[in-house]
């Protein structure tokens, strides 16, 4: 039901826009994120937007170089990075739930899933 694409090779300093596209009842969420995990590590938390008040979140790690939207129209949830960094290497994923939660950060109060697109950022 989501599918996510718009990952790459991109040298430090770079851009890159992800999208993550799903049906119309998946659209219609509480909570739309990115999360994203490296090698070796847990998934981590990127960026939420809640769609009632289209409010949006961001871990402090992306914080002024991320940016999380949505078009309705579309039913695509976008996600801008700009300024990248080797760090931000990783699988992202996008998520959604239907009702928004004060526990959003948390990978495990997600159930429905897209399949992940890999960023590498490296000269």
């Amino acid at each position: 039901q989501l599918q996510a694409c718009g990952g790459g090779l991109v040298q430090p300093g770079g851009s890159l826009r992800l999208s993550c596209t799903a049906n119309g009842r998946t659209f219609s969420t509480g909570a739309m994120c990115w999360f994203r995990q490296a090698p070796g590590k847990e998934r981590e938390f990127v960026a939420a937007i809640r769609s009632d008040m289209n409010k949006s979140y961001y871990a402090d790690s992306v914080k002024g170089r991320f940016s999380i939207s949505r078009d309705n129209a579309r039913y695509t949830l976008y996600l801008q990075m700009n300024s990248l960094k080797p760090e931000d290497t990783a699988v992202y994923y996008c998520a959604t739930r239907a009702r928004w939660t004060v526990l959003y950060h948390s990978p495990a109060q997600y159930s429905n899933w897209g399949q992940g697109t890999l960023v590498t950022v490296s000269s």
